[in-house]
């Protein structure tokens, strides 16, 4: 079992005076952290950062992907780097913060997020037991193993790994056992019949198709964070709106890559939007569309 999978194996962490302390402490075996505000949610980006002006290209290992020293990008924030962590640029944030949150996919774990008495039932009865932490309405659910995150994959249960911020409640308790298929199973959408296919006539001299070239899917991510940035009202039904017109055009053939849906989750954040919101926007834009 790795260093990661080990936080609290055997033991409970000692109490720490600060969220900074706790923090250090996670870091130092491993697990990605980042404060959190008011809300339970990462802090906004920084002014360079603001409005997707670095480019906002999030990455699982540094904080902020173009090296800023501010707390930037949510998820992507998450370091174990304590000269980052106890940096100047970081010391507003962790006077504010009300808690710690880490990166589960970062630390090599997935969370099932288990929000009320009736999940907790659902859990119990399908899938293995492993390590469980308490939260205030339900539990954490914690398997070694990384997988895509997802929200609402059935009722009161949310997946937490790649991408995604968790908040730390403690180490938990019970042993920590690999990610089930089961839970994998969670987050498969059952495939959605459709109509046979026309027949499209390729341009003499061959050609691909144009969602492939890069150019042409830069620029229309470049314009749907453009939408989203220069939103004045709306923000919400705007980032849905946004979110289903890039699925329109490039959700059928698989030219999205996680870099542009980063691109644009960036984008709303920026504009005040929870990773959780986006995320649920992403879902529903997808299930509209039967993707």
């Amino acid at each position: 079992m790795t260093q990661r999978a080990s936080i609290g194996e055997g033991r409970q962490t000692q109490a720490t005076p600060t969220h900074l302390g706790t923090a250090l402490e996670l870091a130092s075996a491993g697990v990605p952290v980042l404060p959190l505000r008011q809300g339970k949610v990462p802090f906004g980006n920084c002014r360079m950062c603001a409005k997707n002006a670095c480019g906002g290209r999030p990455n699982m290992k540094n904080a902020g992907p173009c090296q800023c020293p501010g707390i930037c990008h949510a998820w992507a924030a998450a370091t174990t780097n304590p000269v980052v962590l106890t940096s100047p640029a970081w010391a507003p944030a962790w006077r504010q913060a009300v808690c710690v949150g880490y990166h589960p996919g970062g630390a090599g774990l997935t969370v099932v997020d288990l929000d009320n008495e009736a999940a907790i039932t659902w859990a119990r009865e399908t899938l293995p037991a492993t390590r469980t932490v308490p939260t205030t309405r339900g539990q954490h659910w914690i398997y070694q193993g990384v997988m895509p995150s997802h929200n609402a994959v059935r009722p009161g249960v949310d997946i937490k790994s790649a991408m995604a911020y968790a908040r730390w409640l403690g180490p938990g308790t019970g042993t920590m056992t690999d990610l089930p298929e089961a839970v994998r199973k969670l987050a498969v959408k059952e495939p959605t019949i459709r109509p046979a296919p026309q027949a499209v006539t390729v341009p003499a001299g061959g050609g691909e198709c144009r969602h492939r070239t890069p150019a042409y899917l830069d620029r229309g991510i470049t314009m749907a964070e453009r939408r989203i940035t220069e939103a004045r009202s709306a923000i919400h039904a705007t980032v849905y709106r946004t979110f289903l017109a890039v699925l329109s055009a490039h959700g059928g053939c698989g030219c999205l890559t996680d870099a542009d849906v980063a691109r644009l989750f960036t984008a709303a954040q920026a504009k005040g939007e929870s990773p959780r919101h986006c995320t649920d926007a992403w879902t529903n834009a997808r299930t509209r569309l039967g993707l």
